[in-house]
């Protein structure tokens, strides 16, 4: 919680980290090109496009915003209280679904990386219980600290995917490099649904720059800098990335090997264009790529715990800062020990790391995440018709709309093809998905029973402490 230490590049490194490029493009790409075919590049920009929309309201409405509350504060602000708690409820349920899911992804992947590099097998929930201290120690430490771990760890990832797009570039791919990804009649099938559910999911996290508001150096200006550049990168990066590995094994042949072998096709690509050493290093990168976005993850869900904490809806306890680094250590420990525990409870009931511990947390995250999106564009909407403001039309009405109606889509797109993104029964995708609305009418609950017995807390939710104002409604 240390002020004005944050600057532009250290709240991107943890947005960026939050969403894993190289994680998403080696584990989740291949599936993409496995539904949408040579067309899959245009979902990733369109995903990216629906976001810089939404980025545009949302960053207009940040100066407006004193709260670091992050998606609850601006939708208190714009929709009520009401919806502010359940939007709080949501937001917890999210970051921590995609948070602890990912432990059973880093569990996989650093067992992929030891077989391959050593050929030495550790049982999976020794990995991810360790993971868990690992995550633990770096979030307790300073703000500053965790930026430069992520800056590294985002460079070396990002790089290792760099290498090997130059190395098809420059080899010329398998067929030429060819632009018939972006044709019409390749993006308009009946897959590009899928891709989008896809797309949409590979951002997750990068609305968190709110939430550091506390810690950046000119919050006016530095978050929605950072915001633009999170959305821009990660749209532009995706794209570019599978449109590389299409070249790598060209077009007409890219589905037989997403068919073949759908783990190994960055792997295979990298081994031929670069070689194997790179193929080495992407193993370990994968590894320290999942790392980055758990601890960007964690300390989203401390800063959502230290500010409910401070807003009295939370144990006062979590709000608690260190005296050194200047952490929610309390608050860090408190996620820790639910993590320690999901992970604990999944392994003794001997499930899949993979299919069950990520897919099954990871569901409701990122349904959680694109609905709160939904939800803060409306409550752009609303927050601007109702004060007086010099931002614009194009910034408080066309674009904040805009989103509202694609994220709404969003939302269809992704529940309408859940069948694919959990590979689980429809009971389970049932039940899944009803744990977003599930904890929206808690945190309206919780409204109503806080506005009866503790007005003043329910007067002053979504303000800063030290920065008392007016409220919503």
């Amino acid at each position: 919680m240390r002020r004005g230490s944050l600057g532009v590049a250290d709240i991107a490194f943890f947005v960026i980290s939050a969403a894993a490029p190289l994680t998403v493009m080696a584990g989740v790409a291949p599936l993409a090109l496995g539904a949408g075919g040579i067309g899959a590049p245009v979902g990733y920009l369109l995903a990216g496009i629906t976001l810089a929309l939404f980025a545009v309201g949302f960053t207009a409405m940040t100066r407006h915003v004193r709260s670091s509350g992050g998606f609850y504060a601006f939708i208190t602000l714009g929709l009520g209280r009401p919806a502010g708690f359940g939007a709080a409820t949501v937001a917890l349920l999210a970051y921590n679904g995609m948070q602890i899911g990912v432990y059973g992804l880093l569990a996989t992947g650093t067992q992929d990386a030891l077989d391959a590099l050593w050929g030495v097998h550790v049982p999976w929930p020794a990995i991810a219980l360790a993971g868990v201290f690992v995550i633990w120690f770096l979030g307790y430490r300073s703000i500053e600290f965790g930026a430069k771990v992520l800056g590294v760890l985002l460079v070396a990832e990002t790089g290792i995917l760099v290498l090997l797009a130059g190395g098809v570039l420059l080899d010329g791919g398998a067929e030429g490099p060819a632009l018939d990804s972006f044709a019409p009649g390749n993006v308009l099938v009946p897959g590009t649904g899928a891709v989008l559910a896809f797309a949409f999911a590979a951002f997750t996290g990068f609305e968190s720059t709110a939430i550091y508001r506390r810690e950046a150096r000119d919050p006016h200006r530095t978050i929605p800098r950072a915001t633009y550049i999170a959305v821009g990168f990660l749209g532009l990066f995706y794209a570019f990335s599978v449109w590389v590995i299409i070249q790598a094994y060209g077009g007409s042949h890219i589905a037989q090997a997403v068919a073949t072998d759908p783990a190994g096709l960055f792997f295979t690509a990298t081994t031929r264009y670069v070689g194997d050493w790179a193929a080495d290093l992407m193993h370990v990168f994968i590894v320290t790529s999942i790392i980055a976005s758990q601890l960007a993850f964690h300390n989203a869900i401390n800063r959502y715990g230290y500010s409910l904490a401070k807003e009295g809806v939370l144990p006062k306890a979590f709000g608690a800062v260190h005296p050194k680094h200047r952490s929610p250590y309390l608050a860090g420990i408190a996620q820790s020990i639910l993590a320690l525990a999901c992970v604990t409870a999944f392994a003794l009931a001997d499930a899949d790391p993979y299919r069950q511990l990520l897919l099954w947390m990871n569901t409701p995250g990122s349904l959680g995440l694109v609905a709160l999106q939904a939800l803060t564009a409306v409550a752009v909407l609303r927050y601007f018709r109702r004060i007086p403001h010099e931002e614009g039309r194009w910034r408080t009405l066309i674009t904040p709309l805009a989103a509202a109606v694609l994220m709404t889509g969003a939302i269809w797109l992704i529940i309408s093809k859940i069948d694919l993104m959990t590979g689980a029964s429809s009971t389970t995708n049932a039940v899944l998905v009803s744990m977003v609305p599930v904890a929206f009418v808690i945190g309206l609950l919780v409204s109503l029973r806080m506005r009866r017995s503790r007005p003043e807390v329910y007067t002053h939710f979504a303000q800063e402490a030290d920065e008392p104002g007016e409220a919503a409604d």
